[in-house]
């Protein structure tokens, strides 16, 4: 089976420092490129985070310090990589609650206002665990009977998302071969940011996901208790968050002033 594409869409996995959104960098980005016609384009880039990757992460995916430290970084590649996937919808295997959060961050440290306003996301992680509940290898081996033996190797993880995913159209009927209808299948629930601290209620109105604040509209925190503003500002949030809460206070001071 063929995906059904009226845009491209990008399969993309991220090899990282750790599983911090707001502190960690990538070391290793593939994407897959899937266009209407059928074609495909795939570019894989080692980054050098400018940091220290820590051990642990090393014996997950293997990729030492050494070996990117006379890589470009994500700063030098952001253009290369933004040309690539800001005409596409995205795909990726647990993308929605980490790999796209952490792009985007990187995005905006890079100077590049990377949001997906016009885009929307395809989750194959959560469309297996909503079918078969699972890991990747076990949804490779599963879904398309191989064994993913360089698992943890972002271009190999990016080809067995993509292949996955092409599988579970052709066993689901139920599976729609529609991107934005994968996409609401795909989602968990509703965000106004990537990272997930700012959900949207029933009527699509933003509302703080954790703290004290949890389940209240953001617009009148931010109107009775001005300080929690900019405590978020000064604390250890993703800078997309940060963005998007700098949005809906500008919004509200222009309403006000209007």
């Amino acid at each position: 089976m063929e995906l059904k594409l009226t845009r491209p869409i990008c399969f993309f996995d991220l090899e990282t420092t750790g599983i911090n959104v707001a502190r960690d960098r990538i070391v290793e980005i593939s994407i897959l490129k899937i266009f209407p016609n059928g074609n495909k384009e795939s570019k894989t880039w080692l980054v050098n985070p400018e940091m220290e990757i820590p051990e642990e992460a090393i014996a997950i995916h293997g990729i030492s310090n050494e070996k990117v430290a006379n890589e470009p970084t994500f700063k030098n590649l952001a253009k290369e990589i933004y040309k690539m996937i800001k005409d596409s919808d995205l795909g990726g295997f647990n993308s929605d609650r980490f790999d796209i959060p952490l792009l985007a961050e990187e995005m905006l440290r890079s100077d590049i206002d990377f949001d997906m306003k016009h885009s929307v996301s395809v989750d194959v992680q959560t469309i297996f665990h909503k079918m078969e509940k699972r890991t990747l290898e076990a949804a490779y081996k599963f879904y398309c009977d191989k064994d993913l033996s360089d698992a943890h190797s972002a271009e190999a993880d990016t080809q067995a998302t993509y292949e996955v995913l092409l599988s579970q159209l052709d066993r689901y009927p139920e599976l729609e071969n529609n991107i934005k209808k994968l996409a609401e299948f795909s989602t968990h629930r509703q965000f106004a940011d990537f990272a997930g601290f700012i959900g949207l209620d029933e009527e699509g109105e933003e509302i703080f996901s954790f703290g004290k604040h949890k389940g209240k509209k953001v617009r009148e925190v931010l109107d009775n208790e001005p300080g929690y503003f900019g405590w978020i500002l000064n604390a250890d949030f993703p800078l997309y968050t940060k963005k998007v809460l700098t949005q809906i206070k500008l919004s509200r001071l222009n309403n006000k002033l209007g």
